[in-house]
């Protein structure tokens, strides 16, 4: 029996507990639901960099702002192809491709369906973020085999104007609805330290728990400071409060798996190991995330150790059998 829809409130009184009852409650919720000592390893690569019209104020990619970012078009097939077997070796079970688009057109939508079908071949789980998406396109993705959508909501109703202006969080929801009607598992969550407020994070965990159905995956991500966009002397957000969002995101939404996304290359290893026990369970594992530097991976891989975590391998990934194609050499 699913649980009655959370209320803000419910969610603000679970940032409001003693720091030690409410990891103590969520470390509880992920035991139930998780393989505590697992971590799922996620690669992401930007397959089409810069000049998006959108005017998201932390983003580096927006062609409003003056970041240094040069413009890039789609990357070739065979340049996708070698990036996911080399994420393939290096331990990824899903790789992620993301395009600065505001939405894609049905002809950009086919040729990154072939790039779906390349990971497809490798045995790794295949997830885009490519803007906002129309009911046939979600459906075409999902013919084409894709597994996860990621498409992040950013941050509470309440702030969202604070930070986007060209788009609502309206549209952001209905393309995450489109996703789900065609049966493909839905990745969202948002950035924080952006300025809000504890009550608007309470209030962005509560939408994306109040969905008809919660995220499969949900991406938590510290901003990460970019000279030239609006967001770029933005004071930093304590970590306590970011491990305390960690914690009530593990018990708003319990089956699902928390990811510590961008902003991981500038935390120690203990807030990390903090935000373990707090009911993280999914990193990007690489040196970029699109356009920004994530931690090393043989950081990562050390950190596991001295954790005692280990990648999880999600059921239908053919991580312990031969790709089904070599990489060829990427064009010239």
């Amino acid at each position: 029996m699913s649980r009655p829809a959370w209320s803000k409130q419910e969610a603000l009184d679970l940032f409001e507990k003693p720091f030690n009852d409410l990891l103590f409650q969520a470390q509880q919720v992920h035991r139930e639901h998780h393989d505590p000592n697992a971590v799922q390893v996620s690669t992401l690569l930007s397959i089409k960099t810069g000049a998006c019209p959108e005017d998201c104020s932390y983003c580096s990619q927006s062609a409003r702002y003056d970041t240094g970012l040069e413009r890039e078009r789609l990357l070739p097939l065979d340049e996708v192809r070698t990036a996911a077997h080399r994420a393939r070796e290096k331990g990824a079970s899903r790789f992620c491709m993301g395009a600065a688009w505001r939405n894609p057109t049905d002809r950009q939508l086919e040729n990154v369906i072939d790039m779906v079908r390349v990971v497809k071949e490798t045995g790794m789980e295949a997830c885009v973020t490519l803007g906002m998406l129309k009911p046939a396109q979600a459906q075409r993705l999902k013919e084409a085999g894709l597994d996860y959508y990621n498409h992040n909501i950013d941050t509470s109703a309440e702030f969202y104007d604070q930070v986007i202006t060209t788009r609502s969080i309206e549209d952001r929801i209905e393309t995450l609805d489109h996703v789900r009607d065609a049966g493909i598992n839905v990745c969202s969550g948002g950035i924080l330290g952006m300025g809000e407020s504890r009550e608007d994070r309470a209030s962005f965990l509560n939408t994306l728990a109040n969905l008809k159905q919660p995220p499969e995956s949900v991406p938590l991500n510290m901003l990460v400071r970019i000279p030239g966009t609006p967001m770029a002397d933005v004071p930093a957000l304590d970590p306590i409060e970011f491990i305390r969002t960690v914690a009530v995101a593990r018990i708003m939404m319990p089956d699902s798996h928390v990811r510590l996304s961008a902003g991981r290359e500038g935390m120690s290893e203990a807030i990390q190991a903090w935000c373990f026990f707090a009911g993280a369970n999914s990193i990007f594992y690489g040196e970029k995330l699109l356009t920004a530097d994530n931690a090393d991976a043989a950081e990562d891989e050390a950190m596991f150790a001295k954790l005692g975590l280990t990648p999880l391998v999600p059921e239908g990934c053919r991580l312990d059998e031969p790709a089904d194609s070599e990489p060829r050499s990427v064009s010239a």
